[in-house]
């Protein structure tokens, strides 16, 4: 805040020096408007590098033939299995499949009981006979001795291998309680005798009433019987899972695995919309008329440029494949007036359908023993994407990099500009404070002067 002034002595205005500061700071607030403006174009750069990574992100999900390809199961709808596969290990082809006999667990039931808590079974021992021949003994006392406690026993013993539960069959009105035991694993391999139960002085007698013995499943494919111990197979065709749900002897499953050229051209045309999101942003950018101020903007700027020729490069390069040489417009793509990419995902599956091997070596480059892997669409683009964005030489971070050092210049600038102010600032407080000190005293002299020339006998001039 500047001294008053003026009305007392100098006759200068109040706010002298906080005028004079203000127009000294002049030069600061154009300082600050450039700064603004090119922070403006900083963040744009911001925006395009999140683009393009974003673009590069969609790449690297599909970059390699494995990572591009997609397979579909085809099962006709059949409710007896339900199949899984591998991308990176399945292969297409056709097969027949049979159920003829689902895999079970060896299982048992006990009789009756009135309450399933309340219940006395009495005290002693629960014998078990692993599938390997050994022999496990569980110690039932006196607070564990209901259903609900020797199942609790049962189920602690990790080692058993064996699951208790208790469960109301709704058979029997009186005696509507039982314990079933399971075996954790299915098939003949996982054969149990179940526990022998040897309780006394308890206030019903627990037995087994029924067994159901352990078995394989059994299934046909292509037209060979094959047994196998668990209703979860993985190891009849390579990388397909079949789960099976239900044995129908006499009913063939065609089990079809082909690839699923509906997905991979949604994945691809996920790619696009990221390309022509680069694209687009560059054509807003370059979007100029009379009123286009680009000292604040990206238009006409060379990085602009330089990433859409890039871009282009990728998309007219020819890509060697064991067919022949193919472009991207081949598969669909092609550049429209507007400057944005066109995808024609008919045109992408119907190549894909004809020819998948050829297409995936356009998108992702093919084996040659002479030169190793040659580079596909996807590793064209990829490169472009990295040479655009990786730090600290990437067009994009260069860019980054320059307008953060010509903020930090213009920073550096305001800073020296506002100490030079600051230190005048006090100059002029100290001069204008003197100034009206002086001019003070010389008033105060020439009113004693007048004063004394007034009074009686004073010396008359």
């Amino acid at each position: 805040m500047g001294i008053s002034f003026g009305s007392i002595n100098s006759g200068l205005p109040k706010d002298i020096v906080q005028q004079i500061v203000e127009a000294e700071k002049m030069p600061i607030k154009a300082m600050e408007a450039r700064k603004e403006k090119i922070e403006n174009k900083k963040n744009l750069v911001g925006q395009l590098t999140g683009l393009v990574e974003a673009m590069r992100g969609e790449i690297l999900k599909n970059k390699s033939e494995r990572s591009l390809r997609e397979l579909a199961i085809n099962t006709g709808e059949s409710p007896n299995v339900a199949v899984t596969a591998d991308k990176n290990v399945a292969l297409p082809g056709k097969h027949q499949l049979e159920v003829l006999q689902l895999a079970q667990n060896s299982s048992a039931i006990t009789n009756g009981v009135e309450d399933k808590d309340k219940t006395y079974m009495g005290v002693g021992y629960i014998r078990a006979v692993m599938p390997n021949g050994e022999e496990k003994e569980i110690y039932v006392d006196e607070a564990n001795s209901s259903l609900t406690g020797i199942a609790k026993l049962i189920n602690n013993d990790l080692e058993l291998g064996m699951r208790a539960t208790v469960v109301n069959d709704g058979k029997d009105e009186d005696e509507p309680w039982r314990m079933m035991i399971t075996m954790a694993e299915s098939g003949e391999v996982n054969k149990a005798e179940f526990p022998y139960l040897y309780l006394v002085d308890g206030e019903v007698d627990l037995f087994f009433e029924q067994e159901r013995p352990a078995q394989d499943a059994k299934v046909k494919l292509d037209g060979f019987e094959i047994e196998v111990p668990s209703n979860k197979v993985t190891d009849l065709i390579p990388g397909v899972t079949i789960d099976l749900k239900k044995a129908k002897p006499g009913e063939d499953i065609n089990l079809e695995i082909t690839e699923d050229v509906a997905k991979i051209g949604g994945k691809f045309n996920s790619l696009v919309d990221n390309i022509n999101n680069v694209l687009k942003f560059i054509k807003e950018q370059n979007t100029l008329d009379d009123k286009s101020d680009t000292s604040k903007t990206l238009g006409g700027d060379l990085t602009l440029t330089t990433i859409e020729g890039k871009i282009r490069t990728a998309i007219f390069s020819p890509i060697k494949t064991d067919s022949g040489p193919m472009r991207m417009g081949d598969l669909g793509v092609s550049f429209q007036r507007d400057g944005l990419l066109k995808f024609d995902q008919a045109k992408f599956e119907a190549a894909l359908s004809k020819d998948y091997k050829a297409v995936s070596q356009t998108l992702t480059g093919k084996y040659d023993p002479a030169v190793g892997k040659t580079m596909g669409f996807m590793d064209l683009l990829d490169e472009t994407a990295r040479t655009l964005t990786a730090p600290p030489n990437g067009i994009l971070p260069s860019r980054k990099s320059g307008l953060t050092n010509n903020i930090g210049q213009i920073d550096r600038q305001i800073q020296t500009r506002e100490r030079m102010i600051a230190r005048k600032e006090e100059v002029l407080k100290a001069k204008f404070a003197r100034l009206e000190e002086t001019i003070s005293k010389i008033k105060g002299q020439g009113a004693g002067l007048a004063g004394f020339a007034q009074a009686p006998g004073g010396m008359q001039l």
